[in-house]
């Protein structure tokens, strides 16, 4: 839910009114109207005054192409399954750790990537017990618009209807889906690996999955929601590796440490949501593991229900990758990066952000030195980006990495405590320092 800081002030400071006013009227006084956020028909957001509770993102992952990752010769982990790359009379089982508390959830099926009609012919929600199982007593049975199952068009998305159960932050939900019929593999994602499980037949109500095979990727399912009547602030963060965090798992990611950070700060004045929305080697200008970064941020970032805040780190690729050419395969000179065209894309972003009310941080690109990615012209590039990135007066925060994750006694290298041997990615130390460079006052706003 997007509700500014002056308007909070002034209805909380109305509730105090009537409070000292009349006791006995305090149930009336906390029921203000406050604007909430919600997509309309046409997926856009459009604000909304009502007094009833909202639904607020409280997981989701960013999801790419499947052909995509299975033509890339150095992700083995998307080849195909020795069962092939589509589902058949199966049912797929997936954990993940929704952000957010709630009494009741929704779950977001994707056929983004697909190019036929995706099939869901039943599917349930519980709480996840590890290893594909799910807590018996917990587990509900999903409707689409009363109905037991759903077809999503190429291209499209869906929600189920709301399902009644509890969940807390950090606690392992678990989303089965069955398939009567062929669903090639298409919209997957890299986060959390070793959490999705297969099997045959119709198991949605099945609490231990019998026979199940882990899948190397997560397919298909790409967003929980929570309903609140609390005020969140969802916070977005959108970029690559370096945000997706170590082998995409997320464990020990900045925006999971920042997450638990606001979780656990004294002056938090209300729940807060933190979304990873990083792809490992995505690119802000031209299409590269994802789509770029300018054209996938409308849908992964700021469709994301009540999104109120954006985190944006990405550059890094778009620098790294302009001193790789193919023989014979000269990069076009539209897909050529300077610092220029990543300023420019930077700044759409922000526009698009600002445009939807969303408030914008944006993170300066960390040193790459002793890569491939690094010479002297990328390293005058990220220079360049990084100081228009420090200059920027049309955001509402700027957060340096750079600064904080570079050694003292070489800037264009990476701190050695924070380097995980690479000397491109932080370890979980540098994220932990990238989480604590952010100013959560900007992100309690």
């Amino acid at each position: 839910m997007k509700l500014g800081s002056h308007r909070l002030s002034a209805l909380r400071k109305g509730a105090l009114r009537h409070w000292m006013a009349a006791v006995g009227c305090l149930l009336f006084a906390v029921a203000v109207a406050v604007q909430a956020v919600q997509p309309d028909a046409d997926g856009q957001q459009q604000p909304k005054q009502s007094v009833e509770a909202h639904w607020v993102a409280g997981w989701a992952a960013a999801p790419v192409d499947f052909r995509e990752l299975s033509a890339n010769p150095l992700l083995t982990a998307a080849a195909p399954r020795p069962g092939g790359d589509a589902f058949r009379g199966q049912t797929l089982r997936q954990q993940f750790e929704p952000a957010l508390s709630g009494e009741r959830v929704r779950i977001r099926f994707s056929n983004r990537f697909g190019k036929t009609p995706l099939h869901v012919a039943e599917a349930s929600v519980g709480h996840g017990t590890g290893g594909g199982a799910v807590s018996p007593a917990t587990l509900r049975k999903l409707r689409f618009g009363g109905r037991a199952g759903t077809v999503v068009a190429p291209g499209a998305e869906a929600w189920s209807d709301g399902a009644d159960l509890k969940v807390e932050a950090g606690q392992a939900v678990a989303v089965s889906a069955f398939f009567d019929r062929a669903v090639p593999f298409a919209t997957v994602h890299l986060r959390s690996p070793d959490t999705s499980w297969v099997a045959g037949g119709n198991a949605v109500a099945t609490p231990r999955l019998q026979d199940a095979a882990p899948l190397p990727l997560n397919h298909i399912v790409t967003g929980l929601d929570v309903m609140t009547n609390q005020p969140v602030r969802t916070v977005v963060a959108f970029g690559d590796s370096i945000t997706a965090g170590g082998g995409e798992a997320g464990d020990g990611s900045y925006p999971e440490l920042l997450a638990t950070r606001l979780r656990n700060s004294p002056s938090a004045a209300q729940a807060v949501s933190v979304l990873n929305m990083g792809i490992g080697g995505n690119r802000l200008l031209v299409d590269g593991i994802g789509p770029n970064g300018l054209s996938r941020f409308a849908r992964d970032a700021l469709g994301q229900s009540g999104v109120t805040h954006v985190m944006i780190l990405l550059g890094t690729n778009d620098i790294g990758r302009s001193v790789f050419v193919l023989p014979g395969r000269p990069t076009p000179e539209h897909e050529v990066p300077t610092a220029e065209r990543i300023t420019d894309g930077l700044q759409q972003l922000i526009k698009q952000a600002r445009a939807k009310g969303v408030k914008v941080l944006i993170g300066t690109v960390p040193p790459f030195r002793n890569t491939p990615y690094w010479t002297e012209a990328t390293e005058a590039m990220r220079g360049e980006v990084n100081r228009w990135i420090r200059s920027r007066q049309d955001v509402d925060g700027m957060i340096d990495f750079d600064a904080v994750l570079r050694n003292p006694a070489d800037p264009t290298t990476l701190n050695p405590a924070y380097d995980n041997g690479d000397h491109l990615h932080p370890n979980k130390a540098g994220h932990a320092a990238m989480a604590a460079a952010v100013d959560l006052r900007e992100l309690q706003e």
